[in-house]
């Protein structure tokens, strides 16, 4: 009778246990699932802010750009003709001011512009021409984007950091051009269609009288 007795309670704590085990599992998965959907919310308001700013730029810009008052007609032209060429090339999207604004904003909305930022300390560094400076900002640029657990992480593979942790000891202007390439390939091949297809890109042409502008108009 004793170890009847003795097995019953058993069971009953086991029962307990588990049941309080499955209240608190279910808990910290509600809690998780609410912590998972606020940190989305928050995502969405953060890209709705940067669209909405990109907005205020981008009709500024148009107003300037289209106002014969403060532009000659000459130049109302070129800067229409920008649009197109951004769809027609990444080169021209980068090369021009407002195309790399745009692009930059619209990587920002999507929480992946270390990419942007990596390319361009890279072409900021290819123009360094003191070696103390050249060598200051290798470290930089690899504290920044390329060690693990940097605060802006590129993707990279290992065998391209360890390169360049090593060629960063005696700095030269070529120590990023592997991450840099591979960089740009990933923003041209991923990135930059997904921009022509983005309601920044869209937004732009619908307000840009490019066709009026390319007749002369």
């Amino acid at each position: 009778r004793a170890a009847a007795a003795a097995g019953n309670v058993r069971g009953e704590m086991q029962s307990a246990l588990f049941l309080a085990l499955q209240h608190d599992g279910g808990r910290m998965e509600r809690g998780g699932r609410r912590r998972s959907e606020a940190e989305e919310a928050e995502k969405g308001r953060m890209k709705k802010t940067i669209i909405k700013d990109w907005k205020t730029r981008l009709s500024y810009f148009l107003q300037n750009s289209s106002n014969p008052t403060k532009m000659k007609s000459k130049k109302v032209g070129k800067h229409r003709t920008y649009f197109r060429l951004w769809s027609e090339a990444f080169d021209e999207l980068l090369a021009n001011k407002y195309g790399l604004a745009a692009f930059r904003a619209f990587l920002k909305s999507e929480f992946c512009e270390e990419n942007i930022e990596f390319w361009l300390a890279c072409e900021d560094f290819k123009k360094t021409k003191s070696p103390q400076k050249l060598t200051s900002k290798a470290k930089k640029i690899y504290n920044d984007f390329i060690e693990k657990e940097a605060p802006k992480e590129i993707n990279i593979d290992f065998q391209t950091k360890n390169m360049i942790a090593q060629n960063i000891q005696e700095a030269t202007h070529t120590c990023f051009s592997a991450a840099q390439k591979r960089v740009y390939s990933l923003m041209e091949n991923n990135s930059y269609p997904r921009f022509l297809e983005s309601e920044f890109y869209q937004e732009l042409c619908k307000k840009t009288p490019i066709t009026r502008a390319a007749q002369g108009t």
